[in-house]
């Protein structure tokens, strides 16, 4: 990819095309993380294929090209969840989730749905996108610490939302279980 960067800082219009098919997966996953919307995923890549294009010149080292690309993209993908200030509909829950296996679990969207921004662009950067820590910090220029106290805290709160609701379903299973050894369903089916 090096060489692709390198070809396209000369403005190789097609090496930066294949620049950008090559990362638009990638791309494509974070945008639809941050803003559960197939088309305004869509507009935030464009309009980072766009920035990246118009400012590959203030790129200082080629091999960090994703790492800026990325963070072009979040703050495209922050500009936009900001300007719509939506909610979500379970339509465009089930677009998005079937574009990637990542993120078929409905569990996994409503725990990323309760977190706040920062935790959760900074939970998908590091267990969907797989940067490391130094990574996620260079793209969010933020310290080091910062992403892993975020990475600390996205997990305490994901551990709080599912375990209640993990407890309540163990719970109810055990009331059932006992009222179908106690008869108790009989007797309330007869009843109604």
């Amino acid at each position: 990819m090096e060489i692709l960067v390198k070809k396209a800082r000369r403005r190789d219009k097609e090496a930066f095309s294949q620049l950008m098919r090559g990362y638009g997966p990638d791309m494509y996953r974070t945008a639809i993380a941050i803003l559960k919307n197939a088309d305004d995923a869509a507009d935030a890549m464009q309009e980072t294929a766009l920035t990246c294009w118009e400012k590959l010149d203030t790129l200082k080292r080629d091999d960090y090209f994703k790492t800026w690309m990325m963070r072009i993209l979040i703050n495209q993908c922050n500009a936009i969840y900001k300007q719509k200030k939506r909610y979500v509909s379970d339509e465009m829950l089930q677009e998005s989730a079937a574009s990637d296996t990542a993120y078929n679990s409905v569990e996994w969207r409503i725990l990323l749905e309760n977190l706040e921004e920062k935790y959760r662009t900074v939970i998908i950067l590091y267990y969907v996108e797989g940067f490391k820590v130094r990574e996620i910090a260079r793209i969010l220029d933020i310290s080091e610490s910062a992403v892993k106290g975020r990475l600390v805290t996205a997990r305490e709160k994901v551990e709080k939302l599912y375990r209640p609701a993990k407890e309540v379903s163990r719970i109810k299973k055990a009331a059932c279980n006992y009222q179908r050894e106690n008869g108790l369903f009989r007797k309330e089916l007869k009843s109604l």
